[in-house]
C-alpha cells in the first residue's frame, strides 16, 4: 500500500508539471547594473532565425522594442503577451508601437500581476534559447535596478515547458485591439 501511494503521488506530480527537467546545455548569468544585461539580451534577439515569443510585465526598452522590430523585418516570427494593468499604469510602454508595427500582443487580465519576463527564442530548434529572470524590459531594470537574468540554450525539455506555460498565457489573454 505505502509503495502505491508513493506511485501515485508521483504520478501526480508529473501529471501536475513539477517532474525535474534533465540540466543539459549552458547558463549565462548576468546581473544588474554591473553586467550588460540588455546587450545580452539584444544580442540574443539578433540572432533569432525562426521565432521570438515574449512574455513582459512592462516593456519600455527602445533598445530591446527595436530588435523586436528588427527581427520581425527580418522574417522572425515575433508574438507577445503582457500584463494588461502595466500597459494602462505606464505611458511609456512600448506595446502600442510593436502592435503597431505588426507584432502581435496579447494582454493578461486575469491576474493581479502577470509577472512574468520570458523570452523564448527558436523554439524548435535543439539550440533554443531561454530567457528569464526578475529583469523587466526596461532601461531602469540595466540602469538603476538589482536584477538577474539567465539565458539558457541547448535545453529543448526546458524550452518546451515555458513554451506550453507561453501558450496557456496566451490563449487565456486577451488580443490587443488591432491586432494583425
Amino acid at each position: 500500500m505505502k509503495h502505491l501511494l508513493a506511485a501515485l503521488l508521483l504520478c501526480l506530480t508529473v501529471a501536475a508539471g513539477a517532474a525535474p527537467l534533465p540540466a543539459t546545455g549552458t547558463v549565462e548569468v548576468l546581473f544588474t547594473p554591473w553586467d550588460d544585461a540588455e546587450g545580452a539580451i539584444i544580442r540574443a534577439l539578433g540572432k533569432a532565425r525562426e521565432s521570438i515569443h515574449v512574455q513582459a510585465y512592462l516593456l519600455t526598452s527602445r533598445s530591446i522594442a527595436r530588435a523586436l522590430q528588427e527581427a520581425k523585418a527580418r522574417g522572425v516570427s515575433v508574438e507577445i503577451v503582457a500584463d494588461r494593468e502595466m500597459l494602462e499604469k505606464s505611458d511609456k510602454s512600448l506595446l502600442p508601437q510593436l502592435r503597431e508595427g505588426g507584432i502581435p500582443v496579447w494582454l493578461e487580465t486575469r491576474y493581479t500581476a502577470a509577472h512574468n519576463k520570458v523570452l523564448l527564442i527558436d523554439v524548435a530548434q535543439p539550440d533554443a534559447v531561454l530567457i528569464t529572470g526578475s529583469y523587466n524590459f526596461t532601461w531602469s531594470a540595466q540602469a538603476r535596478n538589482a536584477e538577474n537574468l539567465l539565458i539558457l540554450r541547448g535545453n529543448p525539455a526546458l524550452v518546451r515547458r515555458y513554451l506550453d506555460n507561453w501558450r496557456r498565457h496566451r490563449d487565456d489573454a486577451q488580443k490587443m485591439d488591432g491586432g494583425p
